[in-house]
Order: structure tokens, then C-alpha cells, then sequence
């Protein structure tokens, strides 16, 4: 037996077969150098990257006061990450605090929302700046902040998109999309894909289509599903199929000029136009990656197709660029421009105020108008002073300090340095994604691609946070991690977060080996 696999087992202290281990790990071998085995000590965490930036002291509540404050006071319903939820303090860039002290690398941004940093000062100056101006005066008013910031992000969006409504969340963005395109249409249907985000409230309830976050109370009505194009869990698509850096594992005979699976895709997109809505529709939501659904890419060229087909139903195009937009995909600054399309409705959120309450939908002047036509839309607090102060602020530091094309180098470089995790270890079913905005899909092996236990995910997902790291959940069975940084994250900070997560399944593998 070589040095290098007596040194492998010392560290794992195991009591079990060199065979289970490989099975595991398959990338390791008797014969395997020290260098390829890359710190596999599982007693070392990996070393934090340093921050210039210290906390405040923390003086608040008492965690066991909050959590009581919580339990008592706040909804009842589980949302709250880890076996003992963080009671955060203060954040900086891509950092967070505890009340404890400890830090974190923050790589969920508060649920793909802050895009340019926690605290950004330039954000923070905006902010400061107009609070001691104008706090709030609704829109009846006009303002120079709301003016500003519309000619702003409208000069961000292609032609004929330059009508905008000023929102305050995702959820709200989506609301009002339904009803425009309804109102546009004077048809109901509306289709989404299985897997899809749009929302929580009552309305957006009925595109959302995990089971999660759906309901036996009467919501959403007139909306439909379609099979979800998934490359990696659906039936059809393989290594050649989507628009990333990274491929899935599993092969195709897919051509450059030519993808089977796409086609396939939308021979289902055709059978739902065809069994489960009207002759007419009002309208196709898609987001351009999925976001909850754990980053899910479709085969390149379906969007482009589907969005014909709607059109020649009478429906419009919605692009959910909730977590897709401002720059986060890096090749593009909003998603579905790497689809090659024009919606004719986009809705954002999330990264456009970096975590201040702000959204927005953006259309044309027909459709504007035909909203127009069937209601007085008014908003008391869509088009605030501060969020526009903010929104204004995130979009200059996103040009400034060229956010996107950080998420660009840095989402590269991060997306195949996990892909080599996706070949070393045989749970790790899939890495997927573009730029800042990356899903790391946990199975049982890699030929059933059968999920990951949730409790065997939730042990990693304690495992990383213990080491410093902070990432999200998403998937149909909670069984992927989705990894979605603030955009000024650099490459040694990506170094850490692979390593965390290399040392996780690592602690995983020694667990399911005893």
C-alpha cells in the first residue's frame, strides 16, 4: 500500500475497505499523489480568507430572547436554515456577522439579493443622503429620484421595453404582470413551468409550481403548467445541451446547429398548448435559470421557440429576471438576453435595491396601455425617494466597479473548479449555472441520480456553515445547493468556499463509511 493511501486512511481514521472509500470518492487511487488528494485532512478547515473590516460590538437581544421573541411573536412557519438559526449582526461586501462574533462568507446574498455587497458605502452614502431630504411622498407626486432612476434602467432595457412600473417585491412584480398581460390579451391561461418561482402571495401562488410552497385553499386561477426542460433530471439532454461552462455529465447526440432534446421539449410545450389551455392564452412566464428550483438551465434555442408559440396564441412573453438580472449571469446584464429573446414583460427585484424592499415591471407603451384601459394602477410606496436613491446607486457601482464582469471571471473560474468536486465525488450529480449564479445538485449515486437524502444534505449544509460558509438550498427535494455571492466576491474567496465544500463531503464520506 503506497504512502499516500496509508496517510489518506490515518487522516479518515476509518475502519473499512480502500474499496468503499473509492466508491465514494472515486477520483482517488493507490496510486494517487499527494498533491491530487489536496489537503485531505479532514480535521483542517480551510483557512478563511482575511477581511479589513471589524464588527461592532454586539449589544442586542440575548439569542434566547430572540428565539422565544420569535416562537411567540412571528410566523410559525419553519423557514429558518441550520439546527440553530444565525442571529446576524452586521454585514460588510461579502461578509456577515453573528451575534457571536463569528464571520461568514455569505454566498446566498440574502436569497440571490444583494448583488453589490452588504453595506456598500456608495449604496449606504444614497441611502444616508436622501433619508435626511425626503423620506417618502407616494407617486402623485413627482420627485428627481423616481425620474432619475426610471430614464436609468429604462437606457438598460432594448427597445420597445421602456415603460415602468415601480414596485416592492418579486411577488408584487409578477402580480402585476399577470394582470397586464391578462388586461393586454383579454385571455386568461397562463402557462409556467413546472419547478417555477414567481411568488408567494395569493395570486402568483398559481404559477409557482413546487409543491412546497403550494396550498389546498383556492389560488391562482387560470394558470397551467408545462414540463420543466431540465437537461440534467429531465427525460431528454445531455453534454452539449445548455448555455454553461459546465456540462452535465450525462451524453448526447446532440449537433452545434442542433439540439434533440430542445426539440423534444417542445413537442411537450405544444402538447400542453395543444390539452390544457384555450385556443387563446394571455401569457408564458419563464425565468431565464430557474432560482428555487436549484438554478436549473434549459437546452439552448427552447426559449426562442416557446416564445413563438405563445405569440401565435395571442399570449405575451413574461421574463422572470428576479434572480437572474443586474449583471448576476455575467455574459449579459439581463437573463433572457442569453436566450437570444425579447419578452414583452420584464419583472425584477432582489439584486435592484442589493436587499432595500424595490421591484419593478417593465413594458411596452401598447401594453402599458391596454393596462391602463382596465384599472387606475396606483402603488403608495412603488417609486419611493430612498429605493431610488438606492436603485440608482447599485446600478452606478455595478458599471463602476464592472460587477458584471467580476461575475463573469470569478463565476467561471468558481463553476469548474466544482465541476472537478462533480467528478471526484460520486454524489455530487450535477454543477450547473452562468456567471454568480451556481447549483451544485447532491445525489444518492450518479447512475440513479436519485436525490440525496435531506437529512444527509442538511448535515453538509451545517458541515460548510461551521466552516465559515453560508449557501442556499433549493430543488424539488431541497437537494440542491445554490451558490449565488454578491458580485464583488474574488477568486481566493471562491478557492474557500470549493474548499468548505470539498471538506463537507468529505466529513460526509467519512460519516456514511463508518
Amino acid at each position: 500500500m503506497s504512502l499516500v493511501w496509508r496517510q489518506v486512511r490515518r487522516a479518515l481514521c476509518l475502519e473499512t475497505s480502500s474499496s468503499r472509500i473509492l466508491k465514494m470518492c472515486p477520483s482517488l487511487s493507490l496510486g494517487a499523489s499527494w498533491a491530487s488528494v489536496n489537503k485531505f485532512d479532514l480535521h483542517t478547515k480551510p483557512r478563511m480568507p482575511p477581511c479589513d473590516f471589524s464588527p461592532e460590538r454586539y449589544q442586542s437581544l440575548a439569542y434566547e430572547h430572540a428565539l422565544e421573541i420569535h416562537r411567540q411573536h412571528l410566523s410559525p412557519v419553519a423557514t429558518a436554515y441550520f439546527q440553530k438559526p444565525l442571529l446576524l449582526h452586521q454585514g460588510h461586501m461579502e461578509w456577515l456577522f453573528d451575534s457571536e462574533g463569528n464571520r461568514y462568507l455569505d454566498f446566498f446574498s440574502g436569497i440571490v439579493t444583494v448583488s453589490v455587497g452588504h453595506c456598500h458605502p456608495k449604496v449606504n452614502a444614497a441611502a444616508q443622503k436622501q433619508l435626511g431630504c425626503l423620506w417618502h411622498t407616494s407617486s402623485v407626486f413627482f420627485h428627481p429620484p423616481m425620474h432619475k432612476y426610471a430614464e436609468e434602467l429604462s437606457a438598460l432595457l432594448p427597445e420597445p421595453l421602456k415603460v415602468i412600473f415601480l414596485v416592492n417585491s418579486g411577488s408584487e412584480a409578477n402580480d402585476l404582470a399577470m394582470l397586464m398581460a391578462r388586461a393586454h390579451s383579454q385571455h386568461t391561461d397562463i402557462i409556467s413551468f413546472r419547478g417555477a418561482y414567481h411568488g408567494c402571495s395569493p395570486y402568483t401562488l398559481g404559477l409557482t409550481n413546487i409543491r412546497t410552497f403550494k396550498t389546498k385553499l383556492l389560488t391562482g386561477m387560470g394558470c397551467q403548467s408545462t414540463m420543466c426542460p431540465d437537461v440534467f433530471r429531465g427525460p431528454w439532454g445531455g453534454s452539449h445541451c445548455r448555455d454553461s461552462p459546465v456540462q452535465t455529465i450525462r451524453k448526447c447526440s446532440c449537433s452545434p446547429d442542433c439540439c434533440q432534446a430542445k426539440d423534444q421539449y417542445i413537442e411537450q410545450f405544444k402538447d400542453t398548448l395543444n390539452t390544457s389551455v384555450s385556443s387563446s392564452i394571455a401569457g408564458f412566464f419563464a425565468e431565464p435559470i430557474q432560482g428555487v428550483n436549484g438554478f436549473v438551465q434549459y437546452p439552448k434555442g427552447f426559449l426562442k421557440e416557446a416564445f413563438e408559440l405563445v405569440r401565435e396564441r395571442g399570449g405575451v412573453c413574461i421574463a422572470d429576471e428576479v434572480q437572474t438580472g443586474f449583471g448576476r449571469l455575467g455574459s449579459h446584464f439581463w437573463g433572457f438576453q442569453t436566450h437570444d429573446v425579447l419578452p414583452d414583460i420584464v419583472t425584477m427585484a432582489k439584486g435592484i435595491g442589493n436587499g432595500f424592499p424595490m421591484a419593478a415591471v417593465v413594458t411596452t407603451q401598447e401594453i402599458a396601455k391596454s393596462l391602463a384601459k382596465c384599472l387606475l394602477h396606483f402603488n403608495t410606496f412603488g417609486g419611493n425617494p430612498i429605493a431610488c436613491a438606492i436603485g440608482s446607486a447599485v446600478l452606478e457601482v455595478i458599471k463602476e466597479e464592472k460587477t458584471q464582469e467580476n461575475s463573469q471571471e470569478v463565476g467561471t473560474y468558481m463553476l469548474q473548479k466544482l465541476a472537478k468536486l462533480r467528478d471526484e465525488f460520486d454524489i455530487v450529480g450535477d454543477v450547473r449555472g452562468k456567471g454568480l449564479l451556481i447549483g451544485v445538485e447532491m445525489v444518492q449515486d450518479k447512475m440513479s441520480c436519485q436525490p440525496l437524502s435531506c437529512e444527509e444534505v442538511n448535515q453538509i449544509h451545517e458541515d460548510c456553515k461551521d466552516m465559515g460558509l453560508l449557501v442556499g438550498r433549493g430543488g424539488i427535494f431541497s437537494q440542491t445547493f445554490r451558490i449565488a455571492p454578491p458580485m464583488c466576491i474574488t477568486k481566493p474567496e471562491a478557492d474557500f468556499a470549493v474548499e468548505v465544500f470539498r471538506s463537507a463531503l468529505i466529513q460526509h464520506m467519512e460519516r456514511k463509511a463508518k
